[in-house]
């Protein structure tokens, strides 16, 4: 791996909290993610909602970042965002030189997504929805996208956070939507 590249992407994975957005990142990253996670106590009890992820033991409180060598020139940097509301504030920092996100939402927590959708609008920041099935999925994509109120050029995507070849899915499926809208082709 080079020390340095000329060129460098920015890519954000969002979502809300326990969505597998750390966890994307440590699936498809080629060095050690740096992670920013840390052990939940009891400061976060009725301010963070866990009933979904009672097994979650640690969380992130600013970003977790990893590193992908697309060739000897080009590098794709990884930041993925923390889902607690109390640290939204970061998120408008992280989008700043994005090229574009990937919104990963679970279909238990759909309403946890809105926010993540707001933001990248606001700003303008192109991106597709993946729906992480650590657990068999219960409504379809088309279901999830009517929920979302998608237009239908975003594309939606199935994935496994934790496996490596379904992250690096979500990513190239990514880089295609950001190519069709560089070319005019969406």
């Amino acid at each position: 791996m080079r020390e340095s590249a000329s060129n460098g992407l920015k890519i954000v994975i969002v979502g809300g909290f326990g969505v597998g957005k750390t966890t994307m990142v440590k699936s498809v990253s080629e060095i050690r993610p740096l992670s920013t996670e840390e052990t939940m106590t009891q400061a976060g009890v009725g301010i963070d909602d866990a009933s979904f992820v009672q097994d979650k033991t640690t969380t992130t409180v600013a970003f977790d970042f990893g590193r992908i060598s697309l060739d000897e020139q080009m590098v794709l940097y990884l930041f993925g965002a923390p889902g607690q509301e109390r640290f939204w504030f970061l998120w408008d920092r992280l989008f700043s030189g994005t090229l574009g996100a990937v919104v990963l939402v679970d279909t238990n927590r759909l309403a946890d997504s809105w926010y993540a959708l707001d933001r990248l609008e606001h700003h303008g920041t192109p991106f597709i929805v993946a729906r992480n099935n650590f657990t068999e999925p219960e409504h379809s994509l088309e279901d999830v996208r009517e929920a979302l109120d998608l237009s239908p050029d975003v594309p939606m995507i199935d994935c496994d956070a934790r496996k490596r070849d379904s992250s690096k899915a979500v990513l190239v499926a990514l880089a295609r939507h950001l190519y069709s809208l560089s070319t005019g082709a969406a």
